[in-house]
């Protein structure tokens, strides 16, 4: 069976749940989760309805391998499939072909590593243009700048993938900047 969440409450999926407005009165007045309050100002007096969208299990989960990137260095795997979502694990600054950093500096590395999530995508059916969302972490975050900017060559075409950037205390093989991505297949 599908569920929605509404907050921490579970409800049976279903096309369209609807109810009729409510306020109960108290202080700060309480209001129904699927209507706004009357205090709102409404574009129409019909009723609305809140439409619950189901979230699928997943059965289908197929690793992506490729030797255009980087071995995994632990238990896991370059990138998944799963649900009509690519989620590339993170990438550090790598030659695919003898696992080292490519140089010491932040900029060579940013260039491999999304390299290698570009290889990864493309293993997987998909492209930079297909992205939605990365994670930056960085060894220092004085290198912001130069790594927005080499990333803009990456990300270049609207809607750009959400992202966050954090400064991280280490990372693997002592290098200066790691990525990941989730995409659209």
């Amino acid at each position: 069976m599908a569920y929605c969440t509404s907050h921490t409450f579970q409800i049976p999926a279903s096309n369209v749940i609807s109810r009729p407005r409510t306020v109960t009165p108290s202080v700060g007045a309480a209001v129904s989760l699927w209507r706004r309050p009357s205090s709102i100002p409404s574009i129409s007096n019909r009723n609305m309805s809140f439409k619950c969208h189901a979230i699928s299990k997943c059965n289908d989960i197929t690793p992506i391998i490729t030797e255009e990137a980087p071995e995994a260095l632990g238990p896991y795997s370059q990138g998944i499939i799963a649900n009509n979502f690519i989620f590339v694990s993170g990438s550090l600054g790598l030659i695919p072909e003898t696992g080292e950093l490519i140089s010491d500096h932040v900029g060579d590395q940013t260039v491999q590593a999304l390299k290698n999530i570009g290889a990864i995508l493309k293993a997987g059916g998909a492209d930079y243009n297909r992205v939605v969302k990365t994670t930056i972490m960085l060894a220092d975050v004085a290198d912001f700048a130069l790594v927005n900017e080499i990333y803009a060559r990456y990300f270049s075409e609207k809607p750009f993938p959400a992202r966050s950037t954090f400064q991280v205390g280490a990372l693997p093989k002592n290098a200066k900047i790691e990525i990941d991505a989730i995409a659209l297949v």
